[in-house]
C-alpha cells in the first residue's frame, strides 16, 4: 500500500456546488474508485484549495492507471470542468505532496 496526497483549486463561487456534487457522488464512481485500489480516500477544502488523501493498493501509479480506464471517471471529470480551476500544472502533472512523516 502506498499513500498519496495531492491538491488542486476550485473556481471562486463554486464551493457549495463542489460540496453538493460530492454529497451526491455516483455509486458507480465509488465502485470504480474502490475497484481501482483506492481506500481511505478523503477530500478536505480550505478556501478554494482542495487537499486529497488516499491509500492506494498496490501503489499510486497502479491505482491512478486503473481509475483512468473507467468511463464513469471520464464522465465525472468532465462534469467538474466548470468547478475545478486547476487540477494539473502546465505539463499535465498533478500537484502531489510528498510524504514527510507518518504515524500508524
Amino acid at each position: 500500500m502506498e499513500r498519496v496526497c495531492f491538491s488542486f483549486q476550485i473556481k471562486p463561487g463554486t464551493e457549495d456546488e463542489y460540496k453538493r456534487r460530492h454529497d451526491e457522488i455516483w455509486p458507480e464512481l465509488v465502485e470504480a474508485i474502490q475497484e481501482s485500489g483506492f481506500t481511505n480516500y478523503s477530500l478536505f477544502r480550505r478556501g478554494l484549495q482542495v487537499i486529497a488523501y488516499a491509500e492506494c493498493e498496490p501503489d499510486v501509479a497502479t491505482a491512478f492507471g486503473k481509475i483512468g480506464s473507467y468511463d464513469v471517471n471520464t464522465r465525472w471529470s468532465a462534469w467538474f470542468e466548470d468547478v475545478i480551476e486547476q487540477l494539473t500544472d502546465e505539463d499535465g502533472q498533478m500537484f502531489f505532496a510528498p510524504e514527510v512523516w507518518h504515524l500508524d
